[in-house]
């Protein structure tokens, strides 16, 4: 059966929240009902059918032709089905999805997967700050699901990460995996400072020596049947990530400033 299809009729000259636009929500609704939802995020009103040309389709498959980066909130909550946008998207994409899976061919803001508790959030370009981490208020980020970014992402990627992974393929920016509660995080590009800062437990492997603090204990060089395990589990979405897992990794235990029963794995 052929995608539900919104086509992007121009760039929006405000902010968007896509949240309404998911399977579980547009379902036994006809084109001109799925027109009339409201987006706008200021007074002036604006609705799906003021930004995008509606094509119905089945709705466990829905299609954004053309992005922006004032796309927010898109797959926000998804259960189940497909969301593929075809460009740019906003902030906290794919917050609260607890199933299925979201595919952005280019670039997004910060806050993506925030809250994630399952499925797979796929990023082709770059992700912002707070990659897959909490929002204000909230003591706890992504927990489960999987992240995969193929591009860099920006600071504080994996924040308070407690269950679930996320692989990224390019660079991280500083303070990758602080806070950790669980979960794994896998870098493999440039990774800056102070990785692991806070973390309490939960594992990140890194491609390149990491800028890490003192707090963090040295346990010398281990090659892990586990590794070996989540490789294969990874190989399909990851080469690179599996590949990183089957080197023989040095093991840094901390960070002891905080409970100190994280590990941080880099090539030995």
């Amino acid at each position: 059966m052929k995608p539900f299809v919104f086509a992007l009729k121009r760039q929006p000259d405000q902010r968007l929240d896509l949240a309404p636009l998911v399977p579980h929500l547009i379902a036994g609704k006809s084109a001109a009902e799925i027109a009339a939802i409201q987006l706008q995020t200021t007074r002036e009103k604006l609705t799906a059918g003021d930004i995008f040309e509606i094509e119905h389709g089945d709705a466990q498959s829905i299609r954004f032709e053309g992005g922006s980066e004032r796309f927010d909130n898109v797959g926000h909550g998804l259960k189940s089905g497909s969301i593929v946008v075809n460009g740019n998207a906003g902030k906290a994409i794919a917050r609260f999805m607890s199933g299925g899976s979201v595919t952005v061919t280019g670039s997004v803001g910060p806050f993506a997967g925030s809250a994630l508790s399952g499925g797979i959030l796929e990023i082709e370009g770059d992700a912002g700050d707070f990659l897959g981490a909490p929002i204000n208020g909230e003591m706890e980020g992504m927990s489960g699901g999987f992240i995969f970014v193929r591009g860099s992402a920006g600071e504080r990627a994996g924040d308070r990460l407690r269950r679930g992974t996320i692989v990224i393929e390019g660079g991280a920016g500083d303070y990758p995996g602080s806070r950790m509660i669980a979960g794994t995080l896998i870098v493999l590009g440039s990774s800056g400072a102070l990785p692991g800062y806070l973390m309490r437990r939960g594992t990140i492997v890194l491609a390149r020596p990491p800028a890490i603090a003192p707090t963090f204990v040295d346990c010398g060089v281990h090659q892990l049947t586990f590794a070996r395990v989540f490789a294969r589990l990874l190989e399909p979405q990851s080469a690179g990530a599996a590949e990183l897992l089957l080197r023989p990794l040095r093991r840094l235990a901390g960070d002891t400033a905080a409970l100190g029963k994280g590990e941080v794995f880099f090539p030995a």
